[in-house]
């Protein structure tokens, strides 16, 4: 039973005393930051707890020691944090605190750390004002946030949780099989091939816990040797999975808030809690609470769920599947203006707040948040917007990049079940993007060529942001960044599905050159584009670098900007989202009863009725400059009437925009989409992964001997061929119709290509509907056909 909460003044007199000499000792601001940030946050010290804030602004606001506080609130009721909502009574007790410059220490006894089992003391640091009013300061570097970075942290056993992994193992064969330098951390390199994964939308429960049990299952099938069927497949034969960001992002604009006050008094407060229900596809971070996890995504409110999911990756049978976290410190939402204090800050940005990289104390607490949430078992990271990470140089009157910051992100140190290394790195950097000639300029080598380690990793040009491998021509407009590939890839993400390509591939104008032998219909073309087995075939049979997929793509499932917390800008995103229906929504998909509820409820009964709705909303947002009262006006005056709920008016468009988000979000489910999967399709993805992952050498760059080209004349057809000398005497040989007219009767070993002639090939893969029966031998090739040869020197 936890006792009485109370400050412990030796061991806060302790804290000051360390945190003087930190100071003191410190030859920079940063390095005296670097030491100190490793405490602060909410830390399990025995029947202690120890808690310290980096709180600058109580000194520039010249508040008294006498008025700041570390307020402990315990619920007086279990708290299920399953339920929806519920109403807690709270105990408050507040503990005066000691300080040391601009940092506030306590160490408290009676603090309820919480657990797998048991929800801890929530806390904050609070102080009051001259009129005796109360003002709150939240823990940037809280552990476990059950309500969202805008309430109360709850204090969290971190070191019993993580002490309880089920994944040791793991680290012990991976650090002896890696490794160590000079006594120094193990370096992790990079995977053969990754498997991109949104949460929410990967699974029906939506939440780690529930993809964790979807590993489970698959690892179980697995190792009974049970037949897998086509819903198994897109998720196997991957070396890594790479999570799309799982720290808190932004809450509603305006409300409700997970966290609401009623009644209070000096020793209690009622309290409405909210269960975090958001929508996001990740990347509108606050940067506060960025150790923490998510909590929309978790199952049971708590953070062991993302322990858990590793351990049964890493425990995955035949072989683990490693782990790649998918960080975002290049910027913040305009919401975390309201979350941090404004040290944090350079100013705006198109994202909403540049960050203040030059600050050393802000610099030591963003690498000290990534330290403790790569510290959950993550053996990569891939950083979000490197280009971003900026600061002023006063001198130049000019934004330079901070490469220093990005060197000093993949030197941290991670310590998992007691070893030590330094994970896989990979940035996503497009620089001098947003530079309107950037697609032109960017050479995707940026951040290799400045990193100190010879494995750090860019995305590629096919891999970043705006690709469309379904407008005709595309293959041969990008021969140029295709030619860099091959011949300096190694150190790049290949692959054309990803969240950014398949988004941008949504808002395409279907009046554009589209490639009709792709598919029927709109959502066959893209679907094929992007889940393309010709464009496998090159990817992972001939490109070097590190293939990644994406599970929407893979599934064949719908996806686009997902974000339901937009009140200011909501409509203004949907009407730029609009143009995905005519690419992801046929008049079918819409008329099944789970599909869109939400817009139906508000009048959109059919799909033909909703599109005649975005037809006019993105032009009115346009000609109106975003003027949501005019909008609304001119909505009612259209003749027919539009349907929907009528009278539009501001709040009506901004309903109408929420129910869009959350309907897209459930209709991105891939769950919803395994059953429709063509079993040869995923089988034979499956089976080029594993072609891969048996031949690592094929990251390599081409050498002096290997060839890749287009057959040429084009003649109306794109044909890639390719040849890849590997050791031991291997080669490799690829065909690949990536898009045009068929062609009939070819022997694809008949191409004068040097060193393709003589005796020994056989058949390795088929791409459907190439039949088992094709052993070699002239064929007919259609758009996104292919085959793969292999032979033994």
């Amino acid at each position: 039973m936890q006792g009485k909460i109370r400050r412990n003044d030796a061991a806060s007199r302790a804290l000051v005393e360390w945190c003087q000499e930190a100071l003191a000792h410190a030859g920079t601001a940063f390095e005296a930051g670097a030491e100190i940030a490793r405490r602060l946050g909410a830390h399990r010290r025995g029947e202690l707890c120890e808690v310290g804030f980096w709180a600058p602004e109580l000194l520039e606001r010249r508040v008294p020691d006498g008025d700041i506080f570390l307020e402990c609130l315990e619920p007086q009721i279990p708290l299920d944090l399953a339920l929806a909502r519920q109403e807690v009574h709270f105990q408050r007790t507040r503990v005066p605190v000691m300080r040391c410059e601009a940092y506030v220490w306590a160490a408290v006894e009676g603090m309820r750390p919480g657990s797998r089992e048991e929800v801890g003391t929530f806390y904050a640091l609070t102080w009051r004002d001259a009129h005796g009013g109360w003002h709150r300061i939240l823990d940037p570097l809280a552990a476990s946030l059950p309500f969202g970075v805008f309430a109360p942290a709850e204090y969290y056993d971190v070191a019993g949780m993580l002490a309880q992994r089920g994944d040791a193992a793991y680290f012990a064969a991976l650090t002896a099989e890696e490794g160590t330098h000079a006594g120094g951390p193990v370096k992790l390199g990079p995977p053969t091939n990754i498997l991109q994964i949104h949460v929410p939308t990967a699974t029906l429960g939506g939440t780690l816990a529930s993809l964790a049990r979807r590993f489970a299952y698959m690892g179980e099938r697995v190792r009974r040797d049970i037949p897998l069927e086509p819903s198994d497949q897109i998720w196997l034969g991957y070396d890594a999975v790479q999570l799309m960001p799982v720290e808190p992002t932004t809450v509603y604009e305006t409300g409700p808030a997970f966290w609401t006050e009623g009644e209070d008094s000096e020793e209690a407060v009622d309290v409405v809690l909210l269960r975090p229900d958001t929508t996001n596809w990740g990347y509108d971070v606050v940067i506060a609470g960025m150790a923490a996890v998510n909590p929309a995504m978790l199952e049971t409110g708590r953070p062991d769920e993302l322990v858990e999911l590793i351990s049964v990756l890493h425990g995955f049978p035949g072989k683990p599947i490693k782990v790649i976290f998918d960080v975002v410190f290049g910027h913040a939402d305009n919401q975390g203006l309201g979350a941090l204090n404004h040290h944090y800050f350079a100013g705006p940005n198109m994202y909403g707040q540049n960050i203040n990289y030059k600050n050393g104390q802000v610099r030591a607490i963003l690498l000290e948040m990534q330290r403790r949430k790569v510290d959950y078992g993550a053996d990569g990271v891939r950083v979000d917007g490197a280009q971003d990470f900026k600061w002023w140089d006063g001198e130049s009157d000019e934004l330079r990049h901070d490469d220093e910051y990005l060197q000093a992100m993949a030197d941290v140190v991670q310590e998992v079940a007691g070893h030590r290394y330094r994970p896989w790195f990979v940035f996503e950097d497009g620089r001098p993007w947003p530079q309107e000639d950037w697609e032109l300029s960017s050479t995707y080598r940026a951040v290799i060529e400045r990193q100190r380690d010879p494995d750090v990793f860019q995305w590629g040009p096919l891999t970043f942001a705006h690709n469309t491998p379904f407008l005709y021509g595309f293959w041969l407009s990008k021969w140029w960044r295709i030619r860099e590939i091959l011949a300096r890839g190694a150190n790049w993400i290949s692959g054309c599905a990803n969240h950014d390509t398949l988004r941008r591939g949504t808002q395409i104008n279907p009046k554009l050159n589209i490639n009709t032998r792709l598919g029927d219909t709109r959502m066959e073309i893209l679907d094929k584009a992007y889940d393309n087995p010709a464009i496998n075939l090159v990817t992972y049979g001939a490109f070097p670098g590190v293939p990644m997929d994406f599970l929407n793509a893979a599934a064949r499932a719908s996806w686009g900007f997902i974000r339901n917390q937009d009140d200011r800008y909501g409509v203004k995103v949907v009407a730029e989202e609009a143009i995905s229906l005519k690419w992801q929504v046929d008049d079918y998909a819409y008329s099944v009863p789970s599909h869109f509820r939400r817009l139906k409820e508000l009048g959109f009964e059919t799909r033909a009725e909703l599109v005649r709705f975005m037809e006019f909303l993105p032009a009115l947002v346009e000609v109106t400059d975003y003027d949501l009262e005019v909008i609304a006006k001119l909505l009612d005056q259209v003749d027919p009437p539009l349907a929907g709920p009528r009278p539009f008016g501001v709040e009506t468009l901004k309903r109408i925009a929420r129910a869009w988000m959350d309907d897209m979000h459930d209709y991105c489910n891939v769950s919803a989409y395994e059953p429709m999967l063509s079993a040869g399709q995923t089988e034979f993805n499956r089976a080029l992964r594993e072609f891969r992952r048996e031949r690592p050498w094929l990251r390599g760059n081409l050498g002096p001997h290997d060839h890749f080209d287009y057959r040429q004349p084009v003649e109306g057809t794109v044909l890639f061929a390719a040849l890849r000398n590997g050791p031991f005497g291997e080669q490799v040989f690829m065909l690949a119709h990536m898009e045009g007219g068929s062609v009939e009767d070819l022997d694809p070993l008949d191409l004068a290509i040097e060193g393709l002639q003589g005796e020994g090939w056989q058949v390795a893969l088929r791409t459907p509907p190439i039949g088992s029966d094709y052993l070699g031998g002239p064929l007919s090739l259609h758009d996104s056909m292919g085959v793969l040869f292999t032979r033994q020197l």
